[in-house]
């Protein structure tokens, strides 16, 4: 099968051809039909040092698949061939994240992929193969943040710093729970999404979101200066979500988080009954992720688009329809 792999920081994705996978006891074979792509596949690329989710190449990158099953290892149970499912990027246990696509073993950027049956999820009837991968982490990392780690419900004022694929899930998801959303990004062109998505207002400026007194902050930017600014912006007593890795360090101020009794947090991807949820809401038609598409052959290309945040939205290929239409062509 034709697969795009990695081959060691600094270096390009490259398509090339690979072993067909086979199922192992307690895992099978997903026929990819939508892979999403991610800024932590960038991050992957450029040699961050993600601790142990730190990705080993040469390997088949992309943790956001969705796909029909075409073959089961021993063991297997409540997931049969022709099934559609979405292979969860669980983190939540961590212990789980072992199993994690693209990261532990071979992910979706290829025509088939091998999963563990602690990853699976069926697909709702009426959630596409694209809203279904991108929902793996775009969506449900969003909802894990802003629900469980953020804390957020009915009256909390919440500022959301990053209006890009993730930080829109994220507006729309804290709406949602009943909360009064605030959008931050240095692009104004997000304002409007970010507006349909529920924001009340938008601003370049997280300090200017201080005067609103956000009881939660959350930074799906991760750059040193926004995580400092939501420490600084938050309402006292109130909670600072990090998500985003934009930096490796940000000059927190010790004072601010003692003598204002903040909470800072750390939010790392969601766990499997979090994609379970998200499907739900997206099925409800309550959440609607946007997706646009990339030819698969074209991958490299859209990284780099995605690399100079020229990306509205998530990004998605469909490997195997791809390379099934190049093959009928030649």
């Amino acid at each position: 099968m034709k697969a795009m792999r990695f081959a060691g920081a600094g270096r390009p994705l490259t398509m090339e051809t690979v072993p067909d996978p086979e199922p192992r006891p307690e895992w099978v074979v997903v026929d990819i039909e939508a892979a999403g792509l991610c800024h932590s596949d960038l991050h992957i690329m450029s040699g961050v040092d993600l601790g142990d989710l730190t990705v080993k190449s040469p390997v088949t990158l992309g943790h956001e698949g969705a796909g029909v099953i075409s073959s089961v290892g021993e063991g297997v149970r409540n997931f049969a061939v022709g099934e559609r499912v979405g292979i969860a990027l669980v983190t939540h246990p961590i212990e789980a994240a072992r199993f994690a696509p693209g990261v532990g073993h071979d992910g979706a950027f290829a025509e088939q992929e091998l999963a563990h049956v602690s990853t699976l999820v069926h697909i709702p009837d009426n959630v596409t193969f694209a809203e279904a991968a991108v929902a793996t982490d775009s969506v449900a990392t969003a909802y894990h943040a802003v629900r469980a780690a953020g804390s957020v419900r009915r009256g909390r004022t919440v500022g959301v710093i990053g209006l890009g694929g993730l930080g829109l899930n994220g507006v729309r998801i804290a709406a949602l729970l009943g909360a009064t959303v605030y959008g931050i990004d240095i692009n104004p062109a997000t304002f409007g999404p970010a507006a349909e998505a529920g924001a009340s207002a938008c601003f370049r400026d997280v300090r200017q979101l201080t005067a609103q007194h956000p009881d939660v902050i959350v930074d799906f930017a991760g750059v040193p200066s926004t995580a400092a600014a939501a420490v600084e912006s938050v309402r006292p007593g109130g909670c600072v979500v990090l998500v985003g890795l934009g930096g490796a360090v940000a000059p927190i101020s010790i004072a601010s988080l003692v003598m204002r009794n903040v909470r800072l947090v750390g939010s790392l991807g969601a766990s499997k009954d979090e994609l379970r949820e998200v499907y739900d809401l997206i099925a409800s038609g309550a959440l609607k992720p946007a997706v646009q598409e990339v030819p698969f052959t074209e991958l490299p290309a859209a990284m780099d688009r995605l690399a100079r945040g020229e990306v509205r939205g998530r990004l998605y290929t469909r490997p195997r329809a791809n390379i099934r239409v190049a093959a009928e062509a030649a």
